[in-house]
Formats: structure tokens, C-alpha cells, sequence
């Protein structure tokens, strides 16, 4: 029978030995420095949760322009055939012996359907764009939700070192790098 058992890394061992040692001196310092870790970590969760659900939302966009652009592809396609057939209406209308009444007339038809095929393409090439503009969009707002990220994973990385080192520049740093993270992040839900 197997269990699962977690080995801590040295570096582990030492941030818990020193916040252990901490609380028992009552050290603020290592106190504040594990709470504004506990809140970094908890903000860096929700920046992740939405880079990962904008970046999805940018791939179903980016999708739905495709599937839009093979239906306008089609389309051409279809546009392309009533155009063949008009022209062979069309000629077929001068061979002597042929009833030209009656292709010219399936000439005409054949002009007309291609125009309401035409305007269908041409729609849904419109709708293809607008998918593809919404899909750089939200990809856009993806990147600043994983700048935000970033960010955050630096300050934490920060805290750590701080919490080793106890120097205040680089709490400083730390609050600094949250601070970054922050305004990306309100960029990122403002879609600027």
C-alpha cells in the first residue's frame, strides 16, 4: 500500500522555522509579511481564474470567426456556381436552334440569385470580422489579466526573500510589485 506523503524543500523548512520562531517573539514583522502573502496569494488566484476564462472566451471568438468565414467561403462558392450557370445561360441564348427565350430568362434568374448569394457572403463575412474583432479584444484583456499575474507572483516571491533577508526595500518592493498588479488588474476588468 502506497501513501502519499509531501517532502518540504529546505527553503520550506526555513520560512517555517522562521515564522515559527517569529510568532513565538511575537515579531510583527514576520507577521504582517505572512499576511500580506496570504492576500497576495488569494489575489493571485483570482488574476489567474480570469486569464484562464478570457483566454477561453478569446479561443470560443476566435472559433466562431472561423466557423463564420467557412459559411461566407461557401457562399463565394455557391456565388461562383449561379455565375458559371448564367454564363453558359448566357451563351446558350445565341446557339441557333436553341429556345433563347428561355435562357435568357434562366440568365436573369440566375443574375438574381447570385446577388441574394452575394449579400449573404458578404454578411456573413461582416459577422466573421466582428467575431475576430471581439476575439483581439478579449485576448488583449487576457494579457493584461496575466500581466496582472506576473505581478503578483513576483511581490509574493518578493515576500518570501523578505521574510529570509528582513529587509525593508525589499518590502517595499513587494508592496510595490502588488501595487503593479493591482492596476493591471483594474485595466484588465476596465477592457483598457
Amino acid at each position: 500500500m502506497t501513501e502519499d506523503f509531501e517532502v518540504p524543500s529546505p527553503h520550506e523548512k526555513h520560512i517555517e522555522h522562521a515564522t515559527e520562531h517569529a510568532h513565538a517573539r511575537g515579531d510583527g514583522f514576520a507577521s504582517r509579511i505572512a499576511v500580506m502573502t496570504a492576500i497576495m496569494a488569494t489575489i493571485g488566484a483570482m488574476l489567474s481564474y480570469q486569464a484562464g476564462s478570457t483566454e477561453s472566451e478569446a479561443a470560443m471568438d476566435k472559433n466562431n470567426a472561423a466557423i463564420f468565414k467557412t459559411e461566407a467561403a461557401n457562399q463565394w462558392n455557391y456565388y461562383q456556381a449561379k455565375s458559371s450557370r448564367q454564363n453558359l445561360s448566357e451563351m446558350a441564348s445565341h446557339i441557333p436552334g436553341l429556345d433563347a427565350a428561355h435562357y435568357t430568362a434562366e440568365a436573369e434568374r440566375y443574375k438574381k440569385e447570385k446577388e441574394v448569394v452575394r449579400q449573404k457572403a458578404e454578411g456573413l463575412e461582416a459577422q466573421s470580422r466582428e467575431w475576430d474583432t471581439k476575439s483581439e479584444q478579449v485576448l488583449h484583456q487576457h494579457h493584461r489579466w496575466a500581466q496582472a499575474m506576473t505581478a503578483i507572483q513576483i511581490a509574493i516571491s518578493l515576500a518570501a526573500i523578505t521574510l529570509l533577508t528582513r529587509k525593508e526595500w525589499l518590502k517595499r518592493l513587494a508592496y510595490t510589485a502588488v501595487g503593479v498588479s493591482v492596476v493591471l488588474g483594474g485595466l484588465a476588468a476596465l477592457h483598457i
